[in-house]
């Protein structure tokens, strides 16, 4: 769960594409709440636009999605189930789902399964971890190398890192 700092509020521009074509900006911003309310505000927008009749629209602007990229025709569902995502995971969730290419599910799987915490560095991670599961006798201890072990394993693609705004690294098993 997000803190009230991280957490995300979508909302999406939306033009009538009767009015741009003929030189006229007329749209709305629209909190991405639900779909109904959504297709209402589009309608609505329609309606009031300086072209008789209009009945086209695309998504000219975004806002709230924490990086996560919207389409210009993006399904209007697709959108509300992006927000309702991050708006549960803030820009952590945003984060992971940029990583795994907008996939919901694997972003959900990451979080829930592969996040393994926040760390100065992914070294500092295989430090704790690798302590936490062998015993190492303490002449040996000077002798690990923890950077090559945390390159190693992301080059690798056993792990993989984001970095929020906080300057930590999240480290999550690749699965």
């Amino acid at each position: 769960m997000s803190s009230a700092a991280d957490r995300l509020s979508p909302r999406i521009y939306v033009a009538c594409l009767a009015a741009y074509n003929a030189g006229h900006l007329h749209g709305a911003w629209i909190d991405v709440e639900g779909e109904d309310a959504i297709k209402d505000a589009i309608t609505a927008m329609l309606s009031a636009s300086p072209i008789a009749g209009a009945e086209e629209f695309a998504i000219h602007d975004y806002d709230g999605f924490g990086g996560v990229n919207i389409g210009e025709y993006e399904p209007i569902g697709r959108i509300v189930e992006i927000a309702c995502f991050l708006r549960e995971r803030g820009r952590l969730g945003a984060l992971v789902l940029d990583h795994v290419g907008g996939n919901i599910d694997e972003a959900i799987s990451a979080l829930d399964d592969g996040h393994q915490g926040a760390y100065e560095s992914l070294a500092d991670y295989f430090e704790e971890f690798t302590e936490e599961t062998v015993e190492i006798p303490a002449p040996l201890r000077l002798y690990i190398d923890y950077e090559a072990m945390a390159r190693d394993a992301e080059l690798s693609g056993e792990v993989f890192t984001l970095r929020t705004a906080h300057d930590e690294i999240h480290v999550f098993l690749a699965r």
